[in-house]
């Protein structure tokens, strides 16, 4: 099936589990609808300033097509010395993000596009400077554009709700601004984007192969192991390196400790945004027990630093098997008898029933992924339908819900947490002697790599370009709440004012997974802050940045 609806395009790759071909301008669209119509989910997109390879700027596309447990990349170039090139959303609604991003921090110009409107950068950033340009140096100090002042238009018929960019039910810097009539929520803009870490630059700047999965870990303070094995593989799939399979038993594992702290700290926040705060302090006693297991194995109890590529940094000896067993077996008891009687109450199935409902057809023209679509009925998981690290000697079940809703959410991510108790006692049992790491490997020239991880809120996907010499020339991670934040208004829309914090937090979000922008001090002219949004503007309060 790929390779019909791909004929007539160059093929530049094409092995067991990954397909890249070039596609012209004139077929672009033609081929990413038959690519979905065929089941092939849009994953996401990476631009790159190919200019010092071939004078041009190049948009890589990436589909999940699971029914032939592949992906498929469609490579789409600008003309030389060329902006512009044909935008894929009219027919790909999931690809709106991907292709808005490299408008801001590539200056490429999609046309067609039905929104092309600033994602990331503030309305301050000057014009005509692209930060991910590789003539673009990473530490440039930038004067401060004047913004446009453009005076937002009011609708008389609703009221506006704005929701952050802080509240107390949400914990990183977002901004919903949310209209209502009566209750009742009509309409929900998003607007998010307010941290900037600067990662993308930094890594092809400064950073080794070897330091980067230590900068991937911080994308995300929950899951960060999936984030540095998800770039592992990246590298690992583009120079063909082998990874010991004692090595590939270690990050399965790892991988599956963090999905149960995850989703165990994500029960005690639906608990206490519930008002069942007895629920919230329970599950996260249970929680410090998986806790426990990570500081066993890798003396971290989060950021585990255990990922290099061609394999990991520790080892699990026999003498920790018994004590991890041991802390699984009371995790997984607590877990069982608190989760088992959350599900039977009445008052908490009743907040989370029919509420914040996502039909299946929409979630997945967006391309959600994780719990947030296997919730709505879409039957997807990588460690199943694309098998990594020793998923494929496992035997585990992908719990999916037709309930479209927050309960079914929350029930996913029930069955998931016992699925993850039984994988990780698989692997502890059947891990084989060995290596933990293969050190002998060449880097290549400008080659592509993809790694993908089932993260606990969804598909990671990291492309990297290599540079040799232990260097990338591009890297891009794209995390799951990527994906899932743009479905949000559509949960939102018909809801109660007040179901708004359970029908935003059922997605699981993580905005700095997401967001990229710096905050510049227009007083002074110059970028004032790079790190936290909260840190930054203490900083410009107390006259320090």
């Amino acid at each position: 099936m790929i390779v019909e609806i791909l004929k007539g395009c160059r093929i530049l790759r094409h092995d067991e589990r990954v397909t890249v071909a070039e596609v012209s301008p004139e077929r672009v669209r033609e081929i990413a609808r038959e690519l979905f119509n065929a089941d092939c989910y849009y994953s996401c997109g990476m631009g790159v300033d190919e200019r010092p390879i071939n004078m041009r700027f190049a948009m890589y596309h990436v589909f999940n097509c699971e029914a032939e447990r592949r992906h498929v990349i469609l490579k789409l170039t600008t003309p030389a010395n060329g902006l512009t090139m044909p935008s894929i959303t009219p027919v790909i609604e999931g690809a709106n993000w991907s292709e808005r991003e490299a408008m801001d921090m590539l200056g490429v110009v999609f046309d067609g596009h039905p929104e092309p409107e600033r994602l990331i950068l503030p309305e301050d950033w000057p014009n005509e400077v692209y930060p991910l340009r590789k003539d673009f140096p990473y530490n440039k100090k930038l004067l401060p554009a004047k913004p446009k002042g453009k005076k937002r238009k009011r609708r008389a018929d609703v009221m506006e709700v704005p929701l952050g960019p802080y509240h107390p039910t949400l914990h990183e810097p977002e901004y919903f601004e949310i209209y209502v009539k009566g209750d009742k929520i009509v309409d929900t803009k998003y607007r998010g984007f307010h941290v900037h870490r600067g990662m993308e630059k930094l890594a092809e700047s400064r950073m080794t192969l070897n330091q980067i999965p230590f900068l991937a870990e911080r994308i995300c303070g929950i899951c960060g192991c999936t984030h540095s094995t998800a770039y592992c593989q990246a590298v690992e799939d583009a120079a063909d390196i082998y990874v010991p399979e004692r090595a590939r038993y270690i990050r399965t594992i790892m991988l599956e400790v963090e999905r149960l702290h995850s989703h165990l700290l994500w029960f005690g926040v639906v608990c206490h945004l519930l008002g069942f705060d007895s629920g919230f302090m329970h599950l996260w006693r249970a929680r410090e027990y998986i806790m426990d297991i990570a500081e066993l194995i890798t003396g971290n109890r989060k950021t585990y630093g255990i990922n290099l590529v061609g394999g990991v940094r520790r080892d699990i000896p026999e003498k920790k098997k018994k004590k991890v067993l041991e802390l699984l077996d009371l995790a997984e008891k607590d877990s069982r008898e608190v989760l088992d009687s959350i599900v039977k109450m009445k008052e908490l199935r009743e907040r989370m029933e029919n509420v914040g409902v996502l039909p299946k057809k929409k979630g997945r023209k967006i391309g959600v992924v994780g719990p947030v679509a296997r919730a709505s009925g879409i039957d997807t998981d990588v460690r199943r339908d694309h098998p990594y690290a020793a998923y494929d000697d496992l035997d585990f079940e992908v719990p999916i819900y037709k309930g479209e809703d927050v309960l079914s959410r929350f029930l996913v991510r029930c069955d998931e947490i016992f699925q993850s108790f039984n994988m990780i006692r698989q692997a502890l049992d059947n891990m084989p002697e060995g290596e933990l790491i293969n050190e002998d490997y060449e880097i290549p020239h400008f080659k592509l790599g993809l790694g993908v991880t089932e993260a606990p809120r969804g598909e990671d996907v990291h492309l990297v370009i290599t540079w040799g010499e232990n260097k990338v020339y591009r890297w891009h991670p794209r995390a799951p709440t990527y994906n899932n934040l743009p479905a949000v208004p559509v949960m939102l829309k018909g809801n109660d004012i007040a179901d708004a914090p359970i029908i935003i937090a059922s997605i699981d979000p993580c905005f700095s997974c997401t967001d990229h922008v710096s905050i510049v001090d227009s007083e002074r002219g110059r970028v004032v802050w790079r790190g936290s949004l909260e840190e930054g503007v203490r900083r410009l309060n107390n006259g320090k940045a």
